[in-house]
């Protein structure tokens, strides 16, 4: 069965995505998803609060004396401070570079353009095959509109594809005002890709103590639903790639993802729930469901069930709001 796929312009035996995670993180960990049929790697963000980090690092490193004598054979203060995160990400990007064959994504988060560019730069060269921009923002600053956020974002990808010649993707939330409206003023300002859709992790509170709380909950299936709407409705507007990210567990979620105009998928709370062999299980389940249903290759799946092609486009919008609320209690 063919099983294969285009995201980024990056040929793929499998829709199946290593997303980021502790999985990414290590080169041992990474071999073995090579190893069980993972298509492609995401490696996890390098924060704009570790750059910020980085640069008052070594600030800090020039401001303050090594010795404090004038005879000191080295005034500055011992540098291991300042190697931190940025320089060992770029490292294990390149070690992981040398050591798998699948396509590896380097990832940034930050909300400033200007902290974009030089980093972007710098993954490239170390030999990722495309980036992701990371847009995971809190708003909670009333005096910015939306629109001046999203501007700010569509200004960083603008940087960072002036920047670099491999593919750009950008990991949104649903968080816009229009979000599809949004994908749209992405992919003419160049993205190559959108990820659909960023999770976000949402802190509880102690009521003894007074303080928050951050616990990291996995997904499940019924995250996917949010993905689905909102695949469906992009997928017809954009042609650029997208990807799904979250909810996706089992063979029939791969499926609906696809169905509704994914080119790829990324793992991340099933891998961590079910072993990196899950991919294997995957990648064979998704073969065996597609000749069970008489479907000759993925790309003739995709996007069957896309908002252009569903058979009631109005599942997905205010009417079935509407129809679900009138009825409710009547079942």
């Amino acid at each position: 069965m063919d099983l294969t796929t285009t995201y980024l312009g990056l040929s793929l035996s499998n829709p199946f995505v290593a997303g980021p995670s502790p999985l990414t993180h290590r080169l041992e960990t990474i071999k073995r998803l090579e190893e069980a049929g993972i298509a492609a790697i995401v490696l996890p963000p390098l924060f704009e609060e570790q750059l910020l980090s980085e640069q008052m690092a070594l600030l800090h490193s020039i401001d303050t004396p090594a010795e404090s004598f004038p005879e000191a054979l080295s005034y500055f203060a011992e540098p291991a401070r300042s190697i931190v995160a940025s320089e060992a990400y770029i490292a294990h990007l390149a070690e992981v570079k040398k050591h798998i064959s699948v396509p590896i994504i380097g990832a940034i988060n930050a909300v400033t353009p200007d902290r974009w560019a030089d980093y972007a730069r710098r993954m490239e060269e170390a030999g990722a095959a495309a980036l992701e921009l990371d847009f995971y923002f809190v708003a909670n600053d009333a005096s910015e509109s939306g629109e001046e956020i999203e501007q700010r974002f569509i200004d960083a990808l603008r940087t960072v594809k002036g920047s670099v010649r491999i593919p750009v993707s950008v990991k949104l939330t649903p968080f816009h005002t229009s979000l599809a409206h949004f994908a749209r003023n992405l992919e003419a300002a160049g993205a190559d890709g959108l990820v659909l859709l960023h999770r976000f992790y949402e802190p509880d509170l102690d009521i003894e103590k007074l303080e928050p709380l951050s616990r990291l909950q996995l997904s499940d299936s019924r995250e996917l639903l949010l993905r689905l709407r909102w695949l469906a409705i992009i997928s017809g507007k954009v042609t650029c790639s997208l990807a799904a990210n979250g909810g996706v567990h089992s063979v029939q979620d791969a499926v609906k993802a696809i169905m509704t105009g994914a080119d790829c998928v990324q793992l991340t709370s099933a891998l961590l729930k079910n072993g990196i062999g899950h991919v294997t299980t995957l990648r064979a389940g998704l073969s065996t469901w597609l000749e069970q249903n008489e479907y000759e290759s993925l790309g003739q799946m995709r996007g069957s069930m896309n908002f252009k092609r569903i058979p009631d486009p109005k599942a997905l919008s205010r009417a079935h709001y509407m129809h679900l609320v009138s009825s409710w209690g009547s079942q």
